[in-house]
């Protein structure tokens, strides 16, 4: 969660909500919601530029909805490449729609979207934030694999877009509890290359749990080299969530925020084979961008391959509910990979 969302805690959005009951075991609620789209054409503001180093800005989108519960999306995963998704937010919701786009590729809108609250394994609105901060995701298949921070936890999770269930499973995370910050634990949770070192085994990285070094605690949870590892910390940007590249190579999306300047966002490419047991892993920075971009707090990032072979990395905001603050989605294209 952004510091900013505490600066903006008493200007919380309260908005009428658009219910379809659909009641799922004892009481969780399917929210079928309009979403509204507004173009975001030119990634930095007044700017036609479009390249920006090894990214190319594709597109974007400012979402809004008049659904209650809408916002406070923490991470993402397209279950078809560039259409069919599904997220969590840190609210304790399951998020699933799909991301719609013109004939030029750009992102146009989003249909379908729908919110259902976690529910425990008896099929009971969880409601506790304490237990339902969710912050990262990784989708296998079926399987949705789902970190949570304060209530230090990976889950594993059965993907049913008319309604989710409970738990199957949690799954054990490698990293000492003792080590793992309150609201600064496991943000991102992604499937390594299923050809890679790693064998597509999962991978968590924390937001801001630090080791002895100042580096930031990741750890490889499943595989031959299940163990824990450390990412460089680099400058004042904690890690928001990350994805494996064809490559075997890991992008993170990190943020930072101060009063004076607001907040920032950046792309770093994490080289594939520093990502081992007892290993510092570290990489070079592909973007940044500050508030003179079209970016909010962004805490969600997939990565997929678009029809005519072009790699696209995809990035979501949260908003915390607050109305400082925006959801924005944006799409740009990794050049050279």
């Amino acid at each position: 969660m952004c510091p900013l969302a505490r600066l903006a805690s008493t200007l919380a959005l309260t908005l009428a909500a658009a219910l379809v009951p659909s009641m799922l075991g004892a009481g969780a609620v399917v929210e079928q919601m309009e979403i509204r789209a507004r173009p975001i054409t030119q990634f930095r503001i007044g700017s036609s530029e479009t390249k920006f180093g090894e990214l190319e800005f594709v597109g974007g989108l400012e979402l809004t909805s008049p659904g209650r519960d809408f916002g406070s999306l923490s991470a993402f995963r397209f279950r078809k490449p560039g259409g069919d998704f599904i997220g969590v937010a840190d609210t304790g919701f399951w998020f699933l729609g799909t991301m719609e786009h013109d004939e030029r590729g750009r992102p146009s809108g989003v249909s379908g979207f729908r919110m259902m609250e976690m529910v425990d394994g008896s099929g009971k609105p969880i409601g506790e934030k304490w237990d339902t901060d969710a912050e990262g995701l990784a989708v296998k298949g079926d399987i949705a694999t789902v970190s949570f921070e304060r209530g230090h936890r990976v889950s594993e999770f059965r993907i049913d877009p008319d309604g989710m269930g409970g738990p199957l499973r949690d799954l054990d995370y490698v990293v000492p509890s003792y080590e793992l910050r309150q609201n600064r634990g496991m943000e991102t949770i992604a499937h390594a290359h299923p050809h890679g070192i790693h064998a597509g085994g999962r991978v968590v990285v924390t937001e801001k749990s630090l080791d002895k070094n100042g580096n930031i605690f990741g750890a490889i949870i499943e595989g031959p080299d299940k163990g824990v590892f450390s990412v460089k910390r680099n400058g004042e940007f904690d890690i928001t969530d990350g994805a494996f590249l064809p490559n075997g190579d890991l992008l993170l999306l990190e943020r930072s925020f101060s009063i004076g300047r607001g907040v920032a966002m950046r792309l770093r490419r994490i080289y594939g084979e520093s990502v081992r047991k007892g290993a510092l892993a570290d990489g070079p920075v592909l973007l940044e961008a500050d508030m003179s971009y079209q970016i909010d707090n962004m805490e969600g990032l997939d990565v997929w391959e678009r029809d005519d072979g072009a790699l696209i990395v995809s990035l979501i905001s949260d908003d915390n509910h607050s109305i400082l603050q925006r959801n924005i989605y944006l799409e740009f294209r990794l050049l050279g990979d």
